[in-house]
């Protein structure tokens, strides 16, 4: 299946507007992170950002397109981004995924190291938790968490293993968040719930250990 120039440009176009999004709340500190968009199943075909761009600005040369082993489907001197494999995995391994966004957060971060041990973050009883289309009553969620394995493919193989399509999204310790969703917007939302959650319960972890202040009338 090729992919037409019109295809194309509309991926382009929605992952800049997604991009910018989330560049101006510094998700993407240092040129890290990557956004992918699924444009076919079989064979598997997705834009990827191409490594090493500054993400708070838009070029003629911010994506390209890649098969499912994250190869160039196009002539182009642009490499895809070094985690293209990870964004591979996860659209082979949940079928309904049809974009995935990668950031790196100081709360993602911490999240991922303070809940490492378990290998998951759980959370309960909090109302975001609809973010993530999960709509019954306080629903408890478990966020996997995988190591930052150095070796790229061993981390794709890794993620391949814990997700599952009820929780569309999987931390990498000390490294970041992968959420997903049917299509761009849905992936934004779910990783806008995950972020909140995070920030959320790290406050709560800070301010349960401070005396609530007494007012009288």
């Amino acid at each position: 299946m090729s992919i037409t120039l019109e295809q194309r440009m509309d991926a382009f176009r929605r992952l800049d507007e997604i991009k910018l999004t989330f560049a101006k709340r510094d998700w993407f500190p240092g040129t890290s992170g990557n956004l992918s968009l699924k444009l076919s199943d079989e064979p598997l075909r997705f834009a990827v950002t191409a490594s090493g761009k500054d993400k708070t600005k838009l070029s003629p040369e911010d994506y390209l397109i890649v098969d499912g082993d994250s190869r160039p489907v196009e002539a182009t001197s642009l490499k895809p981004s070094a985690e293209t494999l990870i964004h591979a995995a996860i659209y082979k391994k949940i079928a309904t995924a049809g974009a995935c966004f990668h950031v790196h957060t100081v709360a993602n971060n911490l999240i991922s190291e303070l809940y490492f041990p378990q290998a998951a973050f759980s959370i309960q009883g909090q109302e975001l938790i609809k973010g993530l289309g999960i709509w019954e009553e306080n629903a408890r969620i478990r966020v996997p968490i995988v190591e930052n394995f150095a070796d790229i493919g061993k981390l794709a193989a890794a993620i391949a293993e814990v997700v599952t399509p009820e929780i569309p999204g999987v931390l990498i310790r000390n490294h970041g968040i992968y959420a997903w969703g049917a299509n761009d917007f849905e992936a934004k939302r779910h990783l806008e719930a995950f972020e909140f959650l995070f920030e959320y319960h790290l406050r709560w972890l800070q301010l349960r250990h401070v005396a609530v202040p007494q007012y009288t009338h």
